[in-house]
């Protein structure tokens, strides 16, 4: 299997969220399905069914979490320089409109773009690696092309 690469918080908030599901959530919803065992007919019983679905939802994510953990390579972005790789954070300006970004590329399982984090599989985060600050990127993405000069890297 191929090794997932996760940035040191993003593994520590998977292993986090895997810990809360596993002693919170979990046996809340196996008490809520006990009770509503005991209000009779479960055909016509919302509670259990929405307890049911619910736990079907967390022993999912409770094995994905796991997957992920299991196969996870942890990159420590302190012990990186140079050109940008996995784990950098880069400060990027867009050539068009002036408009400054600034991203850290992550693994697929901590990326989120409204908190700055871009998956390394994205079209941008690939058209970034291996380049430096001053390079300028033109990238194709789904909104059309777009430029991007790269003004700062940092390894935080």
């Amino acid at each position: 299997m191929e090794k997932i690469l996760l940035t040191r918080a993003g593994y520590t908030a998977l292993n986090d969220e895997l810990k809360q599901l596993k002693s919170v959530e979990r046996p809340a919803v196996i008490a809520a399905i006990s009770e509503a065992r005991e209000h009779g007919d479960l055909s016509e019983n919302a509670e259990y069914h929405a307890a049911r679905e619910k736990q079907s939802f967390i022993e999912g994510r409770v094995k994905e979490l796991e997957g992920i953990i299991g196969l996870a390579e942890v990159i420590d972005p302190a012990k990186l320089s140079g050109p940008i790789k996995f784990a950098a954070t880069v400060k990027l300006v867009d050539e068009d409109t002036d408009e400054e970004k600034t991203y850290q590329i992550v693994g697929e399982p901590e990326a989120d773009l409204e908190k700055g984090k871009l998956n390394i599989k994205s079209p941008l985060a690939r058209a970034l690696i291996g380049k430096e600050e001053g390079d300028s990127v033109e990238v194709r993405t789904p909104g059309g092309e777009k430029s991007y000069e790269i003004l700062e890297i940092e390894y935080i």
